[in-house]
């Protein structure tokens, strides 16, 4: 065990906030009951819970750090991240409840925590994994984010000429002609709102695949995600563009500068170009 594996100075002298993480946002209920015994016995009894699906501990004195975190630890707890690291991954529940979800996020996210957490990086990298186009895994706002997308296909046979598909289509992708509904491919964000909520189940999904958005961020110079590639088909050649990307971003990034900002500094159109060739 690593003391002091991931602790936050406060304000207070000699007062600590420790940081746990929760790949996707999930503990069981017995890590929920042992964290609220250490922020009983060691912190001020209280717990904060991160933007980021983590969890802290504050107020816990210098001394105690120690006993705390073998305490967490001994209930399967792991520490979080500070610094220039591969941050906590965040994660929607996917598939698994959401009926909206296309992939099974639970999955990627513990595979992406594998490979990655708590990599040293030139800034801060922080990563989200998302069930569908609705982004409430935060795919869009993180450094390189996983989303979940499903290509549908109509059937005239079960379709009921209800309408309903072009009401509800948030892009207005959908339109009808002579009773065949048709489906605009670029305008299209494969949001799954046709297949869920057709009364019919005309819109099934024809495959299910990832998008990799890159170069997102929040604070200071906020800055959404673009597609690196839309509709992979394979999780191992989703890997192997999130590889690439993150050691184009050790080979090139600076001190203190998202991997968004590396993107601007060098190029869109040359950052993926390369990324995308392997060069």
């Amino acid at each position: 065990m690593t003391a002091y594996a991931c602790t936050i100075s406060q304000t207070q002298k000699d007062l600590f906030a420790i940081r746990l993480r929760a790949v996707g946002g999930n503990l069981t209920a017995e890590q929920f009951r042992a964290v609220a015994e250490v922020a009983e016995r060691y912190g001020a009894g209280g717990l904060h819970l991160t933007t980021r699906q983590g969890i802290e501990i504050h107020n816990v004195h210098k001394d105690n750090l120690i006993n705390a975190q073998e305490a967490l630890e001994k209930a399967g707890l792991r520490m979080g991240a500070t610094g220039s690291r591969v941050r906590i991954i965040i994660a929607c529940p996917g598939n698994a409840t959401c009926r909206f979800g296309c992939i099974d996020t639970r999955a990627i996210a513990e595979e992406v925590d594998r490979r990655y957490f708590r990599m040293d990086v030139p800034y801060k990298l922080k990563m989200g994994v998302t069930g569908c186009p609705n982004n409430c895994g935060k795919a869009r706002e993180a450094d390189i984010g996983v989303m979940g997308i499903r290509t549908p296909r109509w059937s005239a046979e079960a379709c009921t000429q209800c309408g309903a598909c072009v009401q509800l289509c948030p892009v207005q992708a959908i339109s009808c002609e002579n009773d065949q509904y048709l489906r605009n491919t670029d305008r299209c964000i494969n949001c799954s709102a046709c297949s869920v909520l057709c009364p019919a189940k005309a819109w099934g999904p024809e495959s299910f695949g990832y998008t990799l958005l890159i170069g997102g961020t929040l604070g200071k110079k906020p800055r959404l995600a673009v597609p690196l590639k839309e509709n992979i088909q394979k999780t191992g050649e989703l890997f192997e563009l999130i590889d690439r990307t993150i050691e184009f971003f050790k080979a090139n990034g600076r001190k203190k500068e998202r991997l968004g900002h590396l993107i601007d500094r060098l190029g869109q159109d040359i950052v993926f170009q390369t990324l995308l060739n392997g060069k």
